[in-house]
């Protein structure tokens, strides 16, 4: 008789579990508007989830530790006027977010580290050049600044955000609707899904598609008979695919080698209740000690729910194979070296003590000269960049912050008071 040889593997016992009640986000009313995108995004710093608001879009920003109920009047983040379709946050700068919508803007946002008392209404940048509702937008792995938005008018473009202004327009190169777009490692590349049933891998700098309509797959993995979109997440660090189905109640997780037969099913977490979205966490955000490789942040109707995905290790000590060094905040480009044709790898970071949050420099958007270019013709439309100077702290952050200082002051002074009246007890006493 033979034996079936086990396919050795590190990863062939992870398994995902659900954080305990207390430790997740209840009371969110995530948006309901249909589109396929993952309505959740999530950095070191905060969670985002796109939620329903009556009269424009929005999206909720959380703090990573502000878990449980949150209050019904939590300030979002308002500024469409329409529905938010996508939202992502910037690698380089975990403070920074970009949200697409449905009316056809692209708005940059600058989030502060405290709660603010209001809403936050004024974006850093607004990027006008679609003419159909946006629906994509995705940073630039390695080149600060660099934004790639992708709308239903079948265009791909890349900004700068730094100083508002679109560097390339894909607009030739897709004859239906975009349904996803995902850079290579360094960004040099970029690939599309496209309602044509073609997959694109285009070269955005010279404007070129260096290949499409693939003929045959180097591996076909049958799934279940679910029509709910797939979204999928590739993490490089561990060459484990994750598919999450919208609609579905189970994240699939896969093994990716370089040898036949090149895809590895390893294991499937389920539970009972569908998912209506998705935030995958980046590396120097897990819990390295814990062994955990991966986190996700599953969308319910009206909550969100952390599920660690952990290799279990009897070991206490760092797990340098399973937490290899990963892409770090800094970038290895800056825009305008990337557009003249300049590639850099990730800069890398070490996970051994833990990933501590850097604070993070203010996005500043860099104004041109008026008198460079002629005015447009007719009625003046709403320019991309903003018009105040970013530079200068925003009166709501003045206010907060005095209004902070008060308080502690107020506190010092009554504990300063107490120990008065104390020491005075402590001095009658002895008399």
């Amino acid at each position: 008789m033979s034996r079936r040889v086990v396919r050795q593997s590190k990863f062939r016992h992870v398994f995902g579990q659900p954080v305990k009640a207390d430790q997740m986000y209840e009371d969110i009313r995530v948006s309901k508007v249909t589109c396929d995108s993952s309505f959740c995004a999530v950095n070191p710093k905060f969670v985002a989830i796109i939620v329903e608001s009556g009269g424009g879009g929005a999206f909720i920003v959380l703090p990573l530790a502000k878990t449980g109920r949150v209050d019904k009047n939590h300030p979002l983040v308002t500024g469409h006027t329409a529905p938010v379709l996508d939202i992502d946050w910037c690698p380089h700068n975990d403070n920074v977010i970009a949200s697409a919508s449905e009316d056809t803007t692209v708005m940059v946002w600058q989030i502060p580290d405290y709660v603010p008392v209001r809403n936050i209404t004024e974006p850093v940048v607004t990027l006008e050049g679609h003419s159909k509702r946006v629906s994509i937008i995705s940073w630039h792995p390695t080149a600060r600044n660099v934004l790639l938005s992708a709308g239903c008018d079948n265009l791909v473009i890349l900004w700068n955000v730094g100083t508002g202004e679109m560097l390339l327009a894909l607009d030739d190169m897709h004859t239906d609707l975009i349904y996803n777009v995902g850079w290579n490692r360094n960004g040099s590349l970029l690939v599309t899904t496209c309602k044509d049933k073609k997959v694109r891998v285009i070269d955005p700098r010279k404007q070129q598609i260096i290949a499409n309509n693939f003929e045959e797959p180097i591996a076909l993995q049958e799934m279940d008979t679910s029509n709910g979109v797939l979204l999928p997440f590739y993490d490089a660090d561990s060459s484990i695919v994750y598919l999450c189905g919208k609609g579905d109640s189970s994240i699939r997780y896969f093994e990716i080698t370089h040898e036949a037969p090149y895809v590895h099913y390893l294991n499937t977490y389920s539970s009972k209740e569908p998912q209506r979205g998705m935030g995958f966490m980046p590396k120097r955000g897990l819990d390295v000690s814990k062994c955990e490789i991966a986190r996700f942040f599953k969308l319910h109707e009206r909550k969100c729910e952390p599920i660690v995905m952990t290799v279990p290790r009897k070991s206490d000590l760092f797990q340098d194979d399973l937490s290899p060094d990963t892409p770090g905040p800094e970038p290895a480009l800056e825009a305008d070296e990337w557009l003249s044709g300049k590639d850099a790898e990730p800069i890398l970071i070490s996970l051994r003590d833990g990933y501590v949050p850097i604070k993070n420099r203010e996005l500043k958007v860099v104004k041109k000269n008026i008198l460079d270019s002629k005015p447009p013709p007719g009625p003046r439309r709403r320019h991309s960049t903003c018009d105040s100077d970013f530079s200068q702290p925003a009166l709501e952050e003045v206010l907060e912050e005095i209004r902070a200082l008060k308080e502690t002051v107020q506190a010092q002074e009554k504990r300063i008071s107490d120990l008065e009246n104390k020491l005075g007890q402590f001095t009658n006493g002895t008399d």
